[in-house]
């Protein structure tokens, strides 16, 4: 295969997101480079709300291994169950102001853990890994 070298201008936060790439996967910049011209870019954070950009954008710079790890991880019955106990007491205009800032926090830790789940699959597809369906994660 004939190859032919290419200089290209990336703005330096494309740069250092296929850098980060590059390093956690352990494998050549060019390579890492070559794969997003390739199939496209990685999955974009950007899109996301803005507090959760940060743990989204720290995703990129893990290793295959514990990507995995994020996307097979589940909440445990007892937050689950909490969760939708206070739901059903905010449907009936019960809650107190402690529950409804508890609530909060849960919808929050609950948005966060679901997006790190969905990126994590997303940045393993784009490597290159296939994702079994999400009910198997």
């Amino acid at each position: 295969m004939t190859t032919h070298t290419v200089t290209l201008h990336l703005p330096e936060h494309v740069y250092l997101r296929l850098q980060h790439m590059a390093q956690a996967t352990q494998q050549a910049f060019d390579a890492v480079v070559l794969r997003a011209l390739q199939v496209g870019a990685p999955p974009s954070w950007e899109d996301a709300p803005a507090e959760f950009q940060a743990d989204l954008a720290a995703l990129d710079r893990l290793d295959d291994a514990t990507l995995w790890h994020i996307a097979r991880q589940r909440q445990t019955a007892a937050e689950m169950e909490r969760y939708q106990d206070l739901l059903e007491k905010n449907a009936n205009a019960t809650l107190s102001d402690t529950e409804r800032a508890e609530l909060t926090q849960l919808r929050t830790a609950a948005d966060r853990f679901m997006l790190q789940k969905v990126q994590a699959a997303a940045l393993l597809r784009w490597r290159g890994h296939p994702i079994p369906p999400a009910d198997t994660l």
